[in-house]
């Protein structure tokens, strides 16, 4: 029986470097799509257990989706978790081979599960939501100049205030016409939204960015998200919970919406106020309400079943 192999792929704009755990096998190969046949044939021959990289803001996109197509199992990792592990094991420098060599162990020891890949609708949905954020973001920081603009351009300023909501409409057309035009966004959207607080961008950012939603288990899923508290004991010491980690936009967006299902949702509404006269803080109230809207959130899809004040909570763990 052969000896497991476990390759990390650390990712660059230009290159890509690996490496292979226990053997210590390294290479570079270019970051195109001329590389990525013989990189597969390569890894292939080798038939690793699992393949590693690191979600690195767009660039390892392509060579994922090449060598996932070709069957092999290769995961995307959170890059920070990566970077926790090397100092653990007491690695501080940081070079494209090194980490390579980190990506490998970590390949080894932690085993992060491999997950299906974003079909190309879903991955052009997370794309226009990416873009409405971004536009988002660039519109505020218009909005504060424009409130301090001198009269030299302020006129300026103004135009591009009005350019960037108009985009922001557009994008919110188009995300709307892609979902009405496929049949099972539609329906998912539509039952998500019939949770009173859920709104058109926390649907949507259910669709792209957590395609988990209804397959998991409750606990499982908020620690998906981040949202499940971790205990911080030691001792004698009894610290307060915490959330950390998870997908981020996801919670962003789900904390608006608990915002307003604090106050428009009966259940999430009665939780809320039960959390306060209990003499919780406010933020740990509504982290709450994010946890127990997206546990509702998860049944439903699970059951297909919309949203009612006295749907059942899930007791599977």
């Amino acid at each position: 029986m052969s000896t497991p192999c476990f390759v990390g792929l650390d990712v660059a704009k230009a290159h890509l470097d690996l490496a292979v755990h226990p053997t210590g096998e390294q290479w570079q190969v270019a970051n195109t799509p001329d590389a990525f046949p013989a990189l597969v044939t390569r890894l292939q021959a080798l038939a690793p257990t699992l393949v590693v990289l690191e979600a690195t803001g767009g660039y390892e996109t392509a060579v994922l989706s090449a060598l996932a197509v070709a069957g092999l199992p290769i995961v995307a990792v959170n890059p920070r978790q990566v970077r926790d592990f090397a100092k653990a094991l007491g690695i501080l420098a940081k070079t494209d081979q090194l980490d390579a060599g980190v990506l490998a162990q970590f390949a080894d020891r932690v085993r992060p599960p491999v997950r299906p890949l974003r079909d190309e609708a879903t991955a052009e949905l997370a794309a226009l939501l990416t873009r409405r954020r971004q536009l988002l973001e660039m519109l505020t920081a218009e909005r504060h100049r424009l409130a301090q603009a001198r009269p030299a351009v302020r006129r300026n300023v103004a135009q591009h205030v009005r350019w960037l909501e108009q985009r922001v409409r557009d994008l919110d057309d188009d995300l709307t016409t892609r979902i009405h035009q496929t049949p099972v966004w539609r329906a998912k959207e539509d039952l998500l939204r019939s949770v009173p607080g859920v709104g058109p961008i926390l649907a949507r950012t259910l669709l792209a960015d957590l395609p988990e939603l209804g397959r998991l288990s409750r606990r499982a899923l908020a620690a998906l998200v981040g949202v499940a508290p971790f205990n911080r004991d030691s001792g004698r010491v009894r610290g307060r919970r915490t959330i950390w980690g998870g997908r981020a936009r996801v919670r962003a967006a789900l904390y608006m919406a608990a915002l307003v299902a604090a106050r428009r949702n009966p259940r999430i509404g009665a939780f809320y106020q039960h959390l306060l006269a209990a003499g919780k803080p406010k933020k740990l109230a509504l982290t709450a309400c994010m946890h127990k809207l997206l546990t509702i959130l998860n049944a439903m899809v699970r059951t297909g079943q919309p949203w009612q004040i006295s749907i059942a909570e899930p007791t599977l763990d």
